[in-house]
């Protein structure tokens, strides 16, 4: 019977502990900051589409954009990610690029796709800018290295073109750091796996831009901001081999051959 009491006893303390613990948090103030921190990285991606569309010139032809549709669209149904959220934009130029927006704007360089030999390469480097989206990399690194007060202030009108400028910049030629992208290249290894895509060749990709890098560096924006590389490639290789992969082309060579082809007329 004591040993009952004492049992009673110890579970109704442990939950007026616990009690008191919650009730410490305020959650008004938890949930407030989340909402805020969401209709932050909304206007901030509306804002900086914006901008940064305004000062390219955004591809629209539809035998560039629907196969690069179809690809992403494989990766997202395959792994549970909601499509209609991620924005993707293709940009003329000749870097080999690509990077994510706050809310969920996806870029791709047509450079990065001439540059990629077949469409796991290129599927490589689009799920690793995914995952940075779905692990909410973008704001991390937005509010660590440019702070709370700037982004507050972006949003909100009263800073100047400049700022944004540098922003965005900060996003496309600066990397994340060294935790943050192995995460993203291993969540990205995940994706590949779940679409039928053997990573293989994003590891490959990375091996070979590095190799290149001497002679095109100027072209190599997302290498450069992808360090250590080859070490990269090797963890790649290591996290995707002694899975089952049932490898499963999204696009028809047709395909893809068209898709080269259309991006050495751009």
């Amino acid at each position: 019977m004591k040993k009952i009491f004492f049992q009673a006893s110890l579970i109704i303390a442990l939950f007026l502990v616990t009690w008191f613990a919650l009730s410490k948090v305020d959650w008004i103030a938890i949930f407030y900051i989340e909402q805020v921190s969401k209709t932050m990285e909304e206007k901030l991606g509306d804002l900086f589409e914006d901008f940064f569309i305004k000062s390219g010139k955004e591809i629209q032809h539809k035998e560039v954009t629907l196969p690069l549709d179809s690809i992403l669209s494989k990766i997202c149904v395959s792994n549970g990610i909601d499509q209609s959220q991620v924005k993707l934009h293709i940009i003329e130029s000749d870097e080999i690029n690509a990077f994510a927006l706050p809310n969920k704007h996806l870029i791709l360089y047509s450079g990065l796709i001439s540059a990629s030999e077949n469409e796991a390469e290129l599927s490589g480097v689009i799920s690793h800018e995914l995952a940075h989206m779905e692990m909410n990399h973008v704001m991390k690194k937005l509010i660590k290295e440019v702070g709370l007060t700037v982004l507050i202030s972006i949003t909100t009108g009263n800073s100047g073109s400049e700022i944004i400028k540098e922003t965005i910049k900060l996003l496309s030629s600066s990397a994340y750091d060294r935790n943050l992208e192995k995460e993203a290249d291993i969540k990205a290894v995940e994706y590949l796996i779940k679409s039928n895509i053997d990573p293989e060749p994003f590891a490959n990709f990375l091996n070979k831009v590095a190799d290149s890098e001497s002679q095109v560096e100027k072209h190599l924006s997302w290498i450069n901001t992808h360090p250590a590389s080859k070490e990269r490639a090797e963890y790649i290789i290591e996290h995707g081999s002694g899975k089952p992969k049932k490898i499963q082309p999204i696009l028809t060579k047709e395909t893809w051959d068209r898709l080269k082809e259309n991006m050495k007329e751009m």
